[in-house]
């Protein structure tokens, strides 16, 4: 799992395949943390993450029978660097799948408002410039892989409710979107401080929300407008004899 955060995926694949699967962060919580909850849920024997960059993998050349990654790339600044890493690993006929954060066909850079998203985007959540769809796909094939197939899975048929609804602000005070209109937003921020000058909430976190806030609306009109996916899946393969 490259890129593996605390390690949500990596088990639920464990589970799903009975498979043997080590995760890669950068992050030393993270790292502690998902093992832990490897250990709380059982499966400490088959998934596991260690630290590690993705960009300087510390394995052997060829040893790896296959790799995933699930929104993690998209915070590296050169994707190109990390999926030739992943190559050099894979052994020769194996696959590499990965979900990307990307930039879709009706982004036009010159469109101011189109430019502001991009930007709530990024800097909630900590992004580099993001990429359009086909400089992955580019980056993919400059890496060594045969890109096998390629899609937004935002677009899928079985897609019956919008990536972005559970984000989508709403003046329903009965549900949890509710927080993220103007009044929900602005009572939330007024809690936090109240709670950080109570010494209850540690400084900072009010920072935070504000900063994760900018990702929601950015997340949300992004999906509204189609100009952004977070759901794009590309499959690729090692070619057979590749070193």
């Amino acid at each position: 799992d490259v890129g593996c955060g605390i390690g949500g995926p990596m088990r639920n694949i464990t589970r799903f395949t009975n498979w043997d699967v080590t995760g890669v962060t950068l992050n030393h919580y993270q790292v502690e943390r998902c093992n832990e909850m490897c250990r709380e849920e059982g499966l400490q024997t088959q998934c596991r993450a260690v630290q590690m960059d993705f960009h300087k993998l510390k394995l052997a050349d060829g040893s790896l029978d296959g790799a995933f990654a699930v929104e993690a790339t998209c915070h590296s600044p050169d994707r190109k660097d990390v999926f030739r890493e992943v190559y050099r690993c894979l052994k020769p006929g194996a696959y590499f799948a990965f979900y990307e954060w990307c930039l879709t066909d009706k982004f036009n850079h010159s469109d101011t408002e189109h430019m502001f998203i991009k930007k709530m985007i990024e800097e909630g959540n900590g992004l580099p410039e993001m990429a359009h769809t086909s400089v992955i796909d580019q980056a993919v094939k400059d890496s060594g892989f045969e890109l096998i197939t390629k899609r937004d899975l935002a677009h899928d048929a079985n897609q019956m409710v919008p990536w972005y609804r559970p984000v989508e602000p709403s003046w329903n005070p009965f549900i949890q979107r509710f927080q993220f209109n103007p009044v929900g937003t602005f009572v939330t921020i007024f809690c936090l401080r109240f709670l950080e000058w109570m010494w209850v909430a540690p400084p900072g976190t009010c920072k935070i929300q504000i900063m994760l806030n900018k990702a929601l609306v950015g997340c949300s009109q992004g999906g509204e407008k189609d100009i952004f996916t977070p759901m794009y899946l590309c499959v690729c393969r090692k070619p057979d004899g590749a070193r």
